[in-house]
């Protein structure tokens, strides 16, 4: 594939397709048929390099997020960041979710508890966001994943990645990303 071309041909698959890089697909709310959301940011340029100030290289505060009307019967929201170009497999860096159903935009460095919601431990084994970090020289994607959904969730206090999924999957209406790259 062309370079050029391959960021642009990825991120409008997930757009259309709501794609999720490595991992299982998190499953649809039972009978829906999953919704498309618009995400931007006013901090990360979509298809673009992620500012140095998200980044483990700067100050490492999230970035502000902001997505489009959802399903009317959306009860909350959850946010997964993850780069699927580690060299392990898929690295989660943010994992919040139970973010009320009203809030269409989280500010930068914001903890989505201080909004109602939850956070889950990331891949660093750390609760809330860390920014990208590649290893030196590697330029890797990242996508910041926004999922509507029909109920908020139990889990137990700070879970991992494959918990938050589990409690996820069965609750999607819709969903929606924004791509970014990072390299030192």
């Amino acid at each position: 594939m062309n370079p050029r071309f391959g960021l642009p041909l990825a991120i409008l698959a997930c757009t259309t397709h709501g794609c999720r890089s490595g991992g299982g697909e998190l499953s649809p709310a039972p009978g829906v048929r999953l919704s498309s959301l618009a995400v931007t940011s006013s901090s990360i340029p979509s298809s673009q390099a992620i500012p140095v100030d998200f980044t483990c290289d700067g100050a490492d505060r999230s970035p502000q997020l902001a997505w489009s009307a959802p399903p009317p019967e959306t009860k909350a929201f959850a946010i997964l960041a993850e780069d699927p170009d580690a060299p392990g497999g898929l690295f989660t860096h943010w994992i919040a979710y139970n973010i009320p159903g009203d809030v269409r935009q989280l500010p930068e460095a914001t903890d989505p508890v201080a909004l109602g919601g939850a956070v889950g431990n990331n891949d660093f084994n750390r609760p809330g966001y860390s920014g990208p970090c590649p290893p030196k020289g590697e330029l890797h994607r990242y996508y910041f994943r926004v999922f509507a959904l029909n109920a908020t969730v139990d889990t137990k206090p700070g879970p991992m990645r494959a918990a938050v999924d589990e409690a996820l999957s069965g609750h999607v209406l819709a969903r929606g990303a924004l791509v970014g790259t990072f390299s030192h």
